[in-house]
């Protein structure tokens, strides 16, 4: 699959999203290395907290599915003029499980970059962090 046929599996997400409140919906489509693609969208819900993220749901499926240590690409799109960078929640559960990540991230035009999670969220706290000397 190609980069550009990912993002728009991601765009095609957007219209299950589910955003009464913020009107800004945004689709996700994480490919693991067998070409096995999860794909997403932001579910809002009226206590704030709750709502989830594109890249989270995409992301919670796929290790529900028992993969994890073979996500290779992401791709995060929405509607509007800018990126649809990936928040900050979602850059930490992402590099949970994928700190080499490459993502796609597009603006509504459908115009996107790639880049590396690594250079999304450097020096990023993961599993490897948690290990204690001796």
């Amino acid at each position: 699959m190609t980069d550009r046929e990912l993002v728009e599996r991601a765009f095609g997400m957007l219209q299950y999203s589910y955003v009464p409140y913020s009107g800004f919906p945004v689709g996700a489509a994480l490919e693991c290395e067998d070409g096995t693609v999860f794909t997403g969208c932001n579910v809002e819900n009226a206590a704030y907290g709750s709502t989830i993220c594109a890249e989270r749901t995409a992301l919670v499926k796929a290790v529900s599915e028992g993969h994890r240590d073979d996500l290779v690409r992401l791709a995060v799109v929405g509607n509007s003029r800018d990126y649809c960078w990936p928040c900050g929640a979602c850059r930490q559960m992402l590099y949970e499980f994928a700190p080499g990540l490459v993502l796609l991230v597009a603006r509504g035009d459908h115009a996107f970059v790639r880049l590396t999670l690594d250079q999304l969220l450097p020096h990023g706290f993961g599993p490897k962090d948690l290990e204690q000397e001796g």
